[in-house]
């Protein structure tokens, strides 16, 4: 394999694949939700998360004047319902209704939960910092709504039932096409 090296980011995908999510925000009775490859768990104590916004976006709006959002994670079979959310903006169109984003009741927030979606966390705001041209969003994870079938007793994904939504950039997105997972206990590796 032929490595090249350039300075700069070079295109900024070779982080992919990552995680399609849906954050959604309620404010002043309008709710909106957008397609974010980019987040992270921060933080087990408290349960922190965050996510990375440009800050023009209508969802950021909402979720500052809320002080509360919500991450929705996708399975594959919703991957054009993620894109058809992320090419669209929630000041032109209600994609709640255009798109039939089904809700499920939030047990701390007010924030819309999806229904289609395989875990959420509802998010009060805890941060958010201008980097760059997005801004990192980072929320307290009050709630979290998640098939339980799907998880193991730690809460690790079963793979063999359900499929995640990754997105590789450019609009491209795919799956997990070997559901084969290994453990691989650290603390034996790591004895090396």
């Amino acid at each position: 394999m032929a490595k090249v090296s350039v300075e700069g980011a070079a295109g900024y995908s070779h982080h992919y694949p990552k995680v399609a999510i849906i954050v959604t925000a309620n404010a002043k009775g309008k709710d909106n939700a957008m397609a974010v490859a980019w987040h992270s768990s921060i933080s087990l104590n408290p349960p922190l998360y965050g996510v990375s916004i440009a800050p023009g976006r209508f969802t950021y709006e909402l979720l500052l004047q809320a002080g509360e959002f919500g991450i929705n994670f996708m399975p594959i079979d919703k991957a054009e319902l993620v894109a058809a959310v992320g090419g669209s903006s929630g000041r032109d169109i209600d994609k709640f209704d255009k798109f039939g984003l089904a809700k499920e009741t939030p047990l701390k927030t007010s924030v819309p939960i999806l229904k289609d979606a395989y875990a959420s966390y509802e998010c009060k705001l805890f941060d958010h910092k201008i980097y760059g041209d997005h801004v990192w969003v980072v929320g307290e994870i009050l709630a979290s709504h998640f098939d339980q079938e799907l998880f193991t007793e730690k809460q690790g994904l079963v793979l063999e039932r359900f499929t995640p939504t990754l997105y590789l950039g450019a609009d491209n997105y795919t799956t997990v096409a070997n559901s084969v997972s290994r453990k691989l206990d650290r603390k034996v590796y790591g004895q090396g």
